[in-house]
């Protein structure tokens, strides 16, 4: 008799955890737990590139940092010579230059000068 006790209570604990596994497992599987899980997945992927990035940008800070020092950029350059073309700026009153060179017209090439004098509807 206490054999059929004991497989009886086996039997229903059995029973038991399969039924709460079952569950818990379509409960798993339910769209919305999918959405949850894929949500906190992609935050976390975010969480990752956001700090991958941080990091790239540190060692682009680091390595520019050692080109500079070892091109001699980052001492400003000495007294006596002039600031680059670049960061000059014209005096006020003197318009900027339009930057084509030495006696470029100031028109656009494919703006005509004049009217153009034939009659052709093409």
């Amino acid at each position: 008799m206490f054999r059929r006790v004991f497989w009886f209570g086996a039997g229903a604990a059995a029973g038991v955890w399969a039924t709460t596994r079952v569950q818990r497992t379509l409960r798993e599987l339910s769209a919305d737990s999918l959405a949850l899980r894929a949500a906190g997945r992609a935050v976390d992927t975010g969480r990752r590139l956001r700090d991958f990035a941080q990091e790239v940008r540190g060692g682009m800070a680091e390595r520019e940092a050692e080109l500079h020092d070892a091109l001699g950029l980052a001492a400003p350059p000495p007294p006596g010579l002039p600031r680059p073309a670049a960061a000059r700026r014209p005096a006020p009153g003197i318009p900027a230059p339009s930057g084509r060179g030495p006696g470029a017209a100031a028109t656009d090439r494919n703006t005509p000068t004049a009217p153009n004098p034939r009659k052709e509807d093409h």
